[in-house]
Formats: C-alpha cells, sequence, structure tokens
C-alpha cells in the first residue's frame, strides 16, 4: 500500500510539473487580460541599451532566460553590457511580472518610470530601483536600503523572503491610481500612497530627490541593470490598467 500511495505521489507531481505553463508564454486568460510580454524567450527584441542603439553581447539567451553573462568586467559594468531599457515607454495605471534570480553576491535591480533623455546619464539617476541581488552582500551589515526587494535609497521591503541564490524569485509591480504595491514570492513587500507626505519625503530624502518621479512623474521604460554581476530574467510580461 505504501508503494502504491508513492507511486501515485510521484505520477501526479509529474503531471502537475508537466502542466506547468512554459516560461515566457502567455495562458489564454492573460492575453484576455490584457498582458503582453516584454521578453520572449528566444531574443533581446523590444529592448536597447540605455542612451544608445543595440545591445551589448553580455546580454543573452540561456534555457529561456535573458541572462547578463559576466566573464569579464569594465568597471562596475559587465564588458559589453550595459543598462538597458524597454523600446517602448509607459504610463498610467499598469501591472508587471517578472522572475529573477543572482549568482552569488549578485547585484542588479529593476527600473521603472525611466526617463531616458542626455541629462540623466543613468537609469538611476532618473528611475525608481526595485533591488535584485544576493542578500549576502550585507551579510552582519545595519539595515539600509539596498536589500532584495528594497527601493533603493528609497524604503525597505516589508519582509526579506527571497528564494536561494540560483533559485528564481517572482515579482509582481502594480501601479493602481496613486497606490504602488509590489509583490515578491506571494508576499506583498511595497505598499505606498504616492501623493502622501511619508512617500514624498522618502524621494526627497533620496537619490531620485532631482529626478521626473520627484515632480510626480510616473511615466517612462522599464529597465534591468546591470552591476557587473551575473543575473537572469525571464516571464517579464506587462499588461496596461
Amino acid at each position: 500500500m505504501k508503494k502504491a500511495f508513492l507511486l501515485t505521489v510521484t505520477f501526479l507531481s509529474g503531471l502537475v510539473s508537466g502542466m506547468a505553463q512554459t516560461p515566457n508564454t502567455l495562458t489564454a486568460q492573460e492575453r484576455r487580460e490584457g498582458w503582453k510580454l516584454l521578453f520572449n524567450g528566444k531574443d533581446t527584441a523590444g529592448w536597447h541599451t540605455y542612451g544608445k542603439q543595440g545591445i551589448g553581447s553580455a546580454w543573452r539567451i540561456e534555457d529561456g532566460a535573458l541572462k547578463l553573462d559576466v566573464p569579464v568586467r569594465a568597471g562596475n559594468k559587465a564588458k559589453n553590457g550595459g543598462d538597458i531599457v524597454t523600446d517602448a515607454a509607459f504610463k498610467g495605471d499598469f501591472e508587471f511580472k517578472a522572475d529573477w534570480k543572482v549568482s552569488r553576491l549578485a547585484n542588479s535591480g529593476i527600473f521603472f518610470f525611466v526617463t531616458e533623455a542626455p541629462a540623466y546619464k543613468e537609469p538611476y539617476h532618473t528611475g525608481l530601483e526595485l533591488q535584485v541581488l544576493d542578500n549576502a552582500i550585507y551579510e552582519g551589515a545595519p539595515e539600509n536600503k539596498h536589500r532584495a526587494g528594497d527601493f533603493f535609497s528609497v524604503s525597505n521591503a516589508r519582509i526579506r523572503e527571497p528564494s536561494p541564490v540560483g533559485e528564481w524569485n517572482q515579482v509582481h509591480f502594480i501601479l493602481k491610481g496613486r497606490t504602488l504595491s509590489v509583490y515578491m514570492n506571494g508576499y506583498l513587500i511595497q505598499e505606498h500612497n504616492l501623493d502622501s507626505a511619508d512617500w514624498k519625503q522618502r524621494i526627497a530624502a533620496s537619490n531620485l530627490k532631482a529626478a521626473p518621479i520627484s515632480t510626480g512623474q510616473l511615466a517612462g521604460r522599464i529597465g534591468l541593470q546591470d552591476w557587473g554581476s551575473t543575473v537572469w530574467y525571464r516571464n517579464i510580461k506587462f499588461r496596461q490598467l
């Protein structure tokens, strides 16, 4: 009986696994809801290096993921890398989802509301950055706003439950009205009223105090950061609300 039970569990587990959604695809329901893929799992169409045309060869496709490969660094960037942003710019209410995983001691980020202009040398001078990294970088260090799920220099994640290095994390970013919410691995880790004094004070005290977001502008591109370490992204999708 025990053997039969174990065989049944193994079969059902395999069946569920086989029914899992293929990465970088949309279900029929997602298509009805207006979701669109920002990464097709095959190439870097729809993306370019911030402030430039094309995309560096360090960004490549590996097993259906967009990987920043860093065998050699050039300063704090990958050789032939660079921060990348979507060709399309977005405004209004929206939802964004993505999976990410990092290598040991890796550091990256997802940018929102990026204004691509000569006045802003780097995306982090203009856009809100959701931290993507191995928290072991700051092991033993005082609390800061630099760990996974934090908005860099703006706010801490409420809950710190990133998956171990080498395993996927799921991010769900929602802007609706003047409320900004972020979930990671199913936990609500950020929630802000963008009209509140608290949020305005946070932006004024951050590295975004002179950025367009400081004046309430919530529009622009979405970006992925190159900070000189290996990181992977997949299932990058967006829908307008």
